[in-house]
């Protein structure tokens, strides 16, 4: 748990994957904090105050000082001896864990993204064949940082079981509004598994959102600026 004297604000937006990240890390870390919704057509004073650079959520206020774009690892940082620690103690596997977290975002989303909002059906196709690509790379990634264990963390939630676990609500509500899934058990089933696994976890409930609330929200955002959701890394 957070000290005696520690506050915790989180300014966010339920859809953010990005803010899922910074829930999701605040729940397995057992840390109570206050919660602010943005409204991101209207930015709250203390959002642009907090964040003058981006302008985005998510922004964790620690009293009273903001941070933002490296929150899941300050958390961490911060809250060592909170609930599970999600970097690895060792250099090159805490540095092997931020780079499959850069490329979730650079590769995974970035693709997953454009299949789902590209202009022309030949941008889509290309689009999602650069996802399927992706997550073929992470298949082998997990299997690679997992060493036959439930997580990528091992036995416990790691960095990369928070970063890519913002997205499993999304995986949800992706596969009622296109009928595919993003993980299978034919093209990636050591993923596949890990999806139903990770939020199966009473941490990773208590953050995620509702993948059928998702759905509808992306259907009545398809066509209006996108579907999942504002927000800047971690």
């Amino acid at each position: 748990m957070a000290g005696a004297g520690d506050e915790l604000k989180l300014l966010g937006m339920w859809t953010s994957p990005f803010a899922l990240r910074v829930k999701l890390a605040l729940s397995f870390k057992g840390l109570s904090y206050e919660y602010a919704e943005e409204d991101l057509s209207n930015k709250s004073e203390l959002l642009l105050s907090s964040n003058p650079v981006h302008k985005k959520v998510p922004v964790l206020i620690h009293n009273g000082k903001p941070i933002c774009g490296v929150i899941v690892q300050y958390i961490d940082e911060a809250f060592p001896g909170a609930g599970v620690p999600l970097l690895p103690s060792d250099p090159y596997e805490r540095a092997v864990a931020r780079f499959w977290a850069a490329y979730i975002d650079d590769k995974l989303l970035k693709s997953w993204l454009q299949a789902s909002m590209g202009k022309t059906e030949e941008e889509k196709a290309e689009a999602l064949k650069e996802t399927f690509a992706a997550v073929a790379n992470l298949e082998a990634a997990f299997e690679g940082c997992s060493k036959g264990k439930p997580f990528f963390g091992g036995d416990a939630v790691g960095y990369l079981d928070v970063t890519l676990g913002a997205l499993v609500s999304w995986v949800h509500a992706g596969e009622a509004l296109y009928g595919m899934r993003l993980f299978d058990a034919t093209r990636s089933p050591l993923l596949d598994a890990w999806v139903d696994r990770f939020a199966a976890l009473d941490a990773a409930k208590a953050a995620l959102p509702d993948a059928g609330r998702l759905a509808e929200y992306a259907k009545k955002r398809q066509g209006g600026g996108g579907a999942r959701g504002g927000g800047a890394r971690r």
